[in-house]
């Protein structure tokens, strides 16, 4: 395992609640973790940890809102997701850290923009555009989970922009994610971003992701649906500064 001081390792911990709670509540909180690894650990390490942190996660979200999924919804994203994936690879591969994170940020700037945009717009004219958003919104996610664990923001506008209820949101992305995150391990063990002493770090981090899960079930029994929306846009907004001037 890499030799951490005491408040790195504090960082990781408080990163490893963060994934908890966003994978049962609250999806933009999972910017935290990005940042607190991306700043304790070298950044394609920081990836791989916190991939494999995230994957635990998954599955406390689906124990807990596997039953509000509506996967007929992700069908349209695979292709594009996929591709997005491999896009990813390949960037990640020869893109320095920096220019990586502030590419991203943008992205994420404008997805927030086009998302709001969409909300406004008559149902009928969001039905036209369906196919053409799910494009796009899934060759982003996959690009930028793929790059930086950070499609979470990209595919929450996209729910968002579908007008999910509360749960229903929160269950569909549990198997989105659950799914991607399982894709991406062959991308990331073939670019040599996860190894051994990655995993035995994250075997300490995991009680954290257990923690931060129930703790994020019980804020979602306090919040309603208004102010989930506001609290989800609010949080990859602040993920997208983060990633653009960090």
């Amino acid at each position: 395992m890499p030799e951490l001081s005491a408040l790195a390792w504090s960082a990781l911990a408080v990163g490893a609640v963060a994934v908890g709670v966003s994978k049962t509540a609250l999806p933009g909180v999972n910017t935290l973790a990005i940042a607190l690894f991306a700043a304790v650990l070298p950044a394609r390490a920081s990836t791989g940890a916190l991939l494999l942190l995230l994957i635990v996660g998954d599955a406390f979200a689906l124990w807990v809102h596997r039953r509000h999924a509506r996967l007929r919804a992700l069908l349209p994203l695979i292709p594009a997701v996929l591709a997005g994936l491999v896009l990813g690879s390949v960037f990640l591969a020869f893109a320095s850290d920096t220019g990586t994170r502030r590419v991203i940020g943008a992205i994420l700037l404008l997805v927030i923009g086009v998302t709001l945009w969409r909300r406004r717009r008559a149902a009928a004219e969001e039905a036209q555009t369906g196919r053409i958003a799910a494009a796009a919104y899934g060759t982003l996610g996959g690009f930028t989970t793929m790059v930086a664990n950070a499609g979470g923001p990209v595919m929450t506008m996209y729910f968002l922009a579908a007008k999910f209820p509360m749960r229903a949101f929160l269950g569909t992305t549990a198997w989105f994610f659950a799914g991607i995150n399982l894709a991406k391990l062959p991308f990331s063990i073939g670019l040599g971003i996860i190894d051994v002493p990655t995993v035995l770090m994250d075997l300490l981090l995991v009680p954290g992701v257990v923690a931060g899960a129930f703790i994020g079930r019980a804020l979602l029994d306090r919040m309603d649906q208004r102010t989930f929306e506001r609290i989800v846009i609010v949080l990859t907004i602040a993920g997208a500064l983060y990633l653009l001037l960090g």
